[in-house]
């Protein structure tokens, strides 16, 4: 995260990550292409179940510009034009998906030594302004994170968030769904030479009193080769194998058991992104 805090967003993320990103029980395919302008063309396809979704995106950077056009499987067209230090500091988004005519957002971010600021409102005649910010230094930081629908005079997100990180460790606390759900996670750089770490994630429920905890870890067989491992309370363990065959290009297999139905079938996803 740099010298300053990040943003809001940032809280938990590396927990978070090691817990979930690239588990997953679909196939997927992707593949990138650039010419000759500097256009990156990112082909996806997705089997979920019986289910095939496929999309198309077009990348284009003109200095510190960067335009993003995506076209899905139910012809949706998603626009995204993010300028890059206008101003130091700071970022502009734009975004909006067609035919979806209340789907236009116009986002602004500013990151400083002791703040990370966020704000988006929609581009209707009665908006959703959203505004998260965080303040402190790259140890300690605390944040929130609201939403307010004008259209209805509601709040309809409040979480807070805290976060405290040394050399080798990161924890986090915040408070979500309006103050129903609290959620800590501990992430713990076991061999930064062989990339191990570690990670728990508890969240608690007061309306449900019920808790869920996830315990996961990671590890780097090779340069080249990431394993990965999680278990939860409720029974569901899972593990993935990632390997970069080529520079940038991922081939990655993941699978979930139902440790207290043992009987049920196994859930198998692969993915295989390739780039030149």
């Amino acid at each position: 995260m740099g010298k300053g805090p990040g943003l809001y967003s940032d809280i938990g993320k590396k927990a978070r990550d090691l817990l979930y990103k690239d588990y997953q029980s679909d196939h997927k395919f992707t593949i990138t292409t650039y010419s000759s302008t500097g256009v990156a063309i990112t082909s996806s396809g997705t089997k979920k179940g019986e289910l095939f979704l496929a999309d198309v995106n077009t990348q284009l950077k003109n200095k510190n510009i960067t335009t993003d056009i995506k076209v899905d499987t139910s012809s949706n067209l998603f626009t995204t034009i993010t300028v890059d230090q206008p101003a130091p500091g700071l970022k502009a988004i734009f975004s909006f998906r067609v035919p979806d005519q209340r789907s236009g957002k116009v986002e602004l971010q500013y990151l400083h030594d002791y703040a990370g600021i966020s704000t988006s409102v929609g581009l209707t005649a009665n908006p959703v302004v959203n505004f998260s910010g965080v303040i402190g230094t790259n140890i300690v930081a605390l944040g929130t994170d609201l939403s307010f629908d004008s259209k209805t005079g509601n709040f309809t997100k409040c979480n807070a968030g805290l976060s405290f990180s040394n050399a080798d460790l990161i924890a986090s606390l915040t408070l979500n769904d309006k103050g129903d759900t609290l959620n800590a996670s501990y992430y713990h750089t076991v061999n930064p030479f062989t990339n191990t770490a570690v990670g728990a994630e508890v969240t608690h429920s007061f309306a449900t009193n019920e808790n869920t905890i996830t315990v996961g870890t990671q590890h780097a067989l090779d340069p080249l080769t990431t394993v990965k491992g999680r278990v939860n309370n409720l029974g569901k363990a899972s593990a993935l194998i990632q390997h970069e065959w080529r520079p940038k290009s991922l081939f990655t297999i993941s699978g979930e058991v139902d440790t207290r139905a043992i009987e049920k079938s196994a859930k198998v996803g692969l993915a295989l992104a390739l780039k030149p």
